[in-house]
Formats: structure tokens, sequence, C-alpha cells
């Protein structure tokens, strides 16, 4: 919660549609889901150690998580399929790494990570399932 009272949204859709990450969106058809969004919940799916589909109920549920990721209270969901696709997406053109140090900077930007001192690597692959 500290993240999201001290940065606003740490991603932006726009995040995905310039720069490293715009070939993973198409512009043409009908909007997705939010890549911003996708983005938060996968880091709040590691943090608590869940399946997409118990990431997917807890958007949908928990008020914590609306809170955390800047939803409204009266937010629906989506389809626990779209977590997979979203990492599948990272995964196909090495984006996670950009995609954590973008976080990392603006973490840093915000004065909530500092830099130079005792910090653990967290070495695991993007799944794809």
């Amino acid at each position: 919660m500290r993240v999201r009272d001290a940065l606003g949204p740490l991603f932006s859709d726009e995040d995905f549609t310039v720069g490293e990450f715009e070939e993973m969106y198409a512009d043409l058809g009908r909007p997705g889901i939010s890549p911003a969004l996708l983005a938060m919940v996968t880091v709040l799916q590691f943090l608590h150690n869940l399946s997409d589909r118990d990431a997917a109920v807890a958007v949908a549920d928990r008020i914590s998580w609306k809170y955390a990721l800047g939803l409204e209270l009266e937010y629906t969901g989506f389809d626990a399929s779209a977590l997979c696709e979203f990492r599948a997406r990272l995964a196909s053109g090495d984006r996670a790494d950009a995609l954590l140090s973008l976080m990392l900077e603006r973490l840093k930007a915000a004065g909530l990570v500092r830099s130079g001192g005792r910090q653990r690597k967290i070495s695991s692959p993007v799944r794809r399932s």
C-alpha cells in the first residue's frame, strides 16, 4: 500500500505503448485489459504466492487489492487466462527484466528503495503457463 500512496500507479498503459514494450500490444481491435493493471497484479500475485485463478479472484474480491491497484470497488475483474497471456508476452521478448528495472527505477526515485544497500536478488525465471 505504501507504494501506491507514495507513487500513485507504478505503471501506466503508456509504458506499454511506447519504447521497448510497445510490440506487446497492437493498436487495432477491441481494447484489452490494461497492461499496467496486469503488471501490478503479477507483482501482487508473486508476493502472495497465488495461482492465476486465485489472483484473478483476489482482484475481484479483495478491497485491499482494489486499493493497491487503483480500481473502483465495483470492478468485477477479469479471467485468469489474461495473466498467463500477459506473462507469455513478457517472456517472448525477454521483457520481464526490463519491466522489473523500470519498477525498481521508479521505486528508487520515490525513495522507497535505496541504491547501494543490501538487497536480495530473485533469480526465478518468469513462468509460461
